[in-house]
């Protein structure tokens, strides 16, 4: 592991108190951090970031935690990214509500920061395991989707793609006869 980056993990609370006590122990296990203090600026740090997981609040302001699970799952490219809420809310029914919307898991506060570390290592473990068997690559037809490098290649020619569109273009072949509906993709 030591030869691979420091997976990211993008932490949205707008109490910063908390924000940097759990920054300082994600950073202190080997991981790199961020932080957003809005649901508006976790999306766009999710966009530009592109973080390995992400530790989300609920109360925000501008776009509550809900509405922003929500829009991460709705994109192809996001779709499958580890989100833990982290939250005061500690009612059965916000668990399950935060859980049926996507959440991986759902921590509430007041919480032990060692726990939480220990519930991102446990998260991060069982994925690798999950991608253990993941192809590294697509074929369509001509098409040829490096997975791993991000490359699309037609008849050998490479093609340049965003990320945006390389996302959609898996999704569509991972899951070939669906329908993808606007909110997907925009």
């Amino acid at each position: 592991m030591a030869s691979q980056r420091p997976k990211t993990i993008l932490i949205v609370e707008d109490e910063p108190e908390i924000a940097q006590l759990v920054k300082h122990y994600i950073e202190k296990n080997g991981f790199h951090s961020c932080i957003a203090k809005t649901g508006l600026e976790a999306l766009e740090m999710v966009a530009i970031e592109h973080p390995d997981l992400v530790i989300l609040d609920l109360m925000l302001p501008k776009m509550d935690g809900l509405e922003v699970c929500k829009a991460i799952r709705n994109k192809p490219e996001t779709a499958l990214l580890p989100i833990i809420m982290l939250t005061a809310k500690n009612e059965e029914s916000d668990t399950i509500v935060g859980l049926e919307l996507g959440a991986d898991d759902y921590v509430t506060k007041p919480f032990s920061p060692n726990a939480l570390v220990v519930r991102v290592k446990a998260l991060f473990r069982r994925l690798e395991r999950t991608n253990d068997h993941k192809p590294t690559s697509l074929t369509y037809g001509p098409l040829q989707m490096d997975l791993t490098r991000h490359e699309l290649t037609v008849k050998g020619k490479e093609v340049p793609l965003t990320a945006k569109e390389f996302g959609l273009l898996e999704h569509l072949l991972r899951h070939p006869g669906r329908v993808l509906t606007r909110d997907m993709y925009v």
